[in-house]
C-alpha cells in the first residue's frame, strides 16, 4: 500500500535507525482499512491507499465533513458512527479527536452486492505504481457527473506521455523503465491538490481530473507545472536519464460529459502536441479530430510501404576539400507513396520511429545501400544513418555483418552515421555495440555534431571518424561571427583528434570557400550535387569536373580520411 501526503510527495518507508515519527507513518501505511486524518476545516491532510480506493468521493469526504465538524464541535475525544453512502454503501467509522482535526478509520459493513463491489476495488488499481487505473478513472468521471446534477461544475482532464521512454525502456531494461514510472508517479502525486485525481491509463500514459478553480487557467497552470517537473532528470539505479512529458487538456462545461469522448479529446490533444512539439502541452480542438484522422491515414500507408516496395534510396555525393575530388556518398531515404506522391522525410520518419516501423525500414536502408554501392564501377565509400532504436536492438551487429556478406560490400566502404539520441539511455551498451562495428572495419561518425548538449563528452568516450557538421552552422556562417567560429572549433577539434569534419548543407561557393579556410576535410550540398538516384551516379562521375581542383595535402587530412 502506498501512502500519500494531499500536499507532499508520497513517503518512503524509513531507514533503520528512523525517527518515531517515521515509524508511525510507516504503520499508518501499513494499516489495512481506510484511515486519515481530516483538518479542523474538514481537509484531508493525510490518507492511505485504502482509504483513496473506498472513501475518496465527493460524496463520501462531504459527509465525513459533517460528521467530523458535528464531532469536534462536541468535544469528545472518541465516537463511532454508522455513515452511510449514496452508492448504497455503509461504514462504520471511529473518529478519534487530534491536536490538528480527527483521526478516521472506517469498516466496510455493508452486505449484499454493494460488499462486493467495494472488495472490487483493488481492480481498479495500477500494480506498479499504485495509482488508479483506467477503469477507475472512468468511473470516477461518472461519479462526477452524478454528483453535478445539482451543482454544475467546469472539469479538466490532463492526459500525459512521456517523450522518450520506449527509447529509455528498451537501452536500460524493463526493470529500470519501471523504476522510473514510479518515480514519474511520485512526481504526479506531489503536484496534486485536494480533490484532484491522478491514474495511469497505459505503459506510460497517465491521466488527471481535477474539478477546482476557473478553467482554462487552472489546467493551463497545472500543465505548465506538470511539463516543467516531469522533464527535470531522473536519477535511476545509476542512470541519469532525460525525457519530457507531452500534454493534452480535454475541457468540460460541466461535469456531466460522457466519460469516454472526454478521455478521447484529451488524448488527442496529447497525441497532437507530442508530434508537433514534445515536452509540452496543448488544449483540445475540433480541428485536431481531422489531424488526428490524417495522421492514423498516414501511418496505414507507411506500415504497407514496405512490402508494396515504395521506398528509395538516393546518394548524395560527398566531396574532399584538399582534391576537390567525390570521396563517397550518403544514403538518403525517399518514400513515393502510391496514394500520395513523395512523403517528404521529415514527416514519416518520426512517425516511423515512434511507432517502431524505424527497425524494419532502418534494415532495409542499410541492407539496400551496401548492395547498391557494392555495384558501384569504383570504390565509393557509402554513409548510412543509423537510429538509436536499431543500435540498442539486440543483435544490430549481426546485422551489419549480414548486409556485409549478402552485399560483398568491403568493411571499410561503410559508414554509419549516428547522432547523441543513441547515448540517451545506457551509454556503455550503446558504446560497446558501437566498438564491436568498429572492429568489422566500419567507419562511425557523429552526425548533427554541435546540435546537442554534449557532444565533447561522447568524443572522450568514442573514437569516431568523422564529426558532421550540422547545416545551420553553415548557413549561419555568412549572418555572423559566430557561425563562423563554431565551424572553425569544429574543425579544429577533428583535426587535432584526427577526425574527418563534413559540412552539411553547402549551397554556395562562399560557403564552400569559407570551409576550406576554416579546415574543413570534406562538404556535401546542392552546390556538389542534389541526391541521385544509383543509376544516375556513373552518368553523374563522367560529368563531374569540379574547378580549383587539386592534389590533397596529406599533412592535413587525417589518415581516417583517406577513403577512395
Amino acid at each position: 500500500m502506498a501512502l500519500q501526503w494531499i500536499s507532499n510527495p508520497a513517503v518512503e518507508a524509513p531507514e533503520p535507525g528512523a525517527s518515531p515519527a517515521e515509524l508511525a507513518l510507516l504503520a499508518f501505511k501499513q494499516v489495512a482499512l481506510p484511515a486519515a486524518i481530516l483538518g479542523r476545516q474538514g481537509q484531508l491532510l493525510l490518507a492511505n491507499e485504502a482509504f483513496t480506493a473506498s472513501l475518496d468521493s465527493k460524496d463520501a469526504l462531504s459527509r465525513l465533513r459533517a460528521l467530523t465538524g458535528a464531532f469536534q464541535c462536541s468535544g469528545e475525544h472518541h465516537r463511532s458512527h454508522h455513515l452511510g453512502l449514496s452508492d448504497g454503501r455503509t461504514f462504520c467509522v471511529d473518529l478519534a479527536a487530534l491536536p490538528m482535526g480527527s483521526l478516521v478509520t472506517a469498516h466496510n459493513v455493508t452486505s449484499g452486492p454493494e460488499r462486493q463491489h467495494d472488495a472490487s476495488r483493488a481492480a481498479l488499481t495500477d500494480d506498479l505504481t499504485g495509482l488508479p487505473n483506467r477503469s477507475w478513472l472512468r468511473e470516477r468521471l461518472r461519479n462526477f457527473a452524478q454528483a453535478s446534477d445539482n451543482e454544475p461544475a467546469e472539469m479538466a482532464l490532463l492526459a500525459i506521455n512521456l517523450d522518450r521512454f520506449n527509447a529509455v525502456n528498451e537501452a536500460l531494461g524493463h526493470e529500470t523503465g519501471n523504476v522510473l514510472l514510479k518515480t514519474v508517479a511520485d512526481r504526479i502525486r506531489s503536484i496534486l491538490e485536494e480533490g484532484d485525481f491522478a491514474a495511469r491509463i497505459g505503459d506510460d500514459e497517465f491521466a488527471i481530473l481535477i474539478a477546482r478553480g476557473e478553467q482554462p487557467r487552472t489546467a493551463d497552470n497545472l500543465a505548465m507545472r506538470l511539463v516543467d517537473l516531469l522533464g527535470r532528470s531522473y536519477l535511476v539505479e545509476g542512470h541519469l536519464i532525460n525525457i519530457s512529458a507531452s500534454i493534452g487538456i480535454a475541457l468540460a462545461s460541466n461535469a456531466k460529459t460522457d466519460a469516454e469522448p472526454l478521455l478521447k479529446k484529451a488524448i488527442l490533444a496529447m497525441s497532437r502536441i507530442k508530434c508537433t512539439k514534445p515536452g509540452s502541452y496543448c488544449f483540445y480542438k475540433d480541428a485536431m479530430q481531422q489531424r488526428i484522422v490524417e495522421r492514423r491515414a498516414l501511418e496505414l500507408d507507411l506500415r504497407h510501404a514496405l512490402a508494396l516496395r515504395e521506398f528509395e534510396l538516393v546518394y548524395q555525393p560527398q566531396c574532399h576539400l584538399g582534391s576537390r575530388q567525390i570521396r563517397g556518398f550518403e544514403a538518403l531515404l525517399r518514400w513515393h507513396s502510391a496514394g500520395r506522391g513523395v512523403v517528404s522525410p521529415l514527416d514519416f520518419i518520426p512517425l516511423a520511429e515512434e511507432i517502431g516501423l524505424i527497425l524494419p525500414i532502418g534494415d532495409w536502408v542499410l541492407r539496400t545501400a551496401c548492395r547498391e554501392a557494392a555495384s558501384w564501377h569504383k570504390p565509393y565509400g557509402i554513409a548510412v544513418n543509423v537510429s538509436a532504436a536499431q543500435i540498442a536492438r539486440p543483435g544490430f551487429v549481426q546485422q551489419v555483418i549480414s548486409a556485409l556478406a549478402a552485399s560483398g560490400l568491403a568493411p571499410s566502404r561503410l559508414e554509419l552515421e549516428i547522432t547523441e539520441s543513441i547515448f540517451i539511455g545506457d551509454n556503455e551498451a550503446a558504446l560497446a555495440t558501437l566498438r564491436q562495428v568498429k572492429e568489422l572495419g566500419v567507419r562511425i561518425s557523429m552526425d548533427d555534431f554541435g546540435t546537442g548538449y554534449s557532444s565533447l563528452s561522447y568524443l572522450r568516450s568514442f573514437p569516431f571518424d568523422a564529426l558532421k557538421i550540422d547545416q545551420s552552422f553553415v548557413h549561419a556562417m555568412l549572418q555572423d561571427g559566430s557561425g563562423m567560429a563554431i565551424v572553425r572549433a569544429a574543425a579544429s577539434l577533428g583535426r587535432s583528434l584526427r577526425m574527418a569534419t563534413i559540412a552539411e548543407g553547402v549551397e554556395t561557393t562562399e560557403q564552400l570557400q569559407h570551409l576550406v579556410e576554416a579546415g574543413c576535410t570534406q562538404a556535401q550540398g546542392y552546390l556538389i550535387s542534389r541526391p541521385l538516384p544509383s543509376a544516375n551516379i556513373a552518368a553523374f562521375l563522367a560529368d563531374y569536373a569540379p574547378q580549383g581542383a587539386k592534389e590533397a595535402d596529406p599533412a592535413s587530412t587525417p589518415e581516417a580520411d583517406e577513403a577512395p
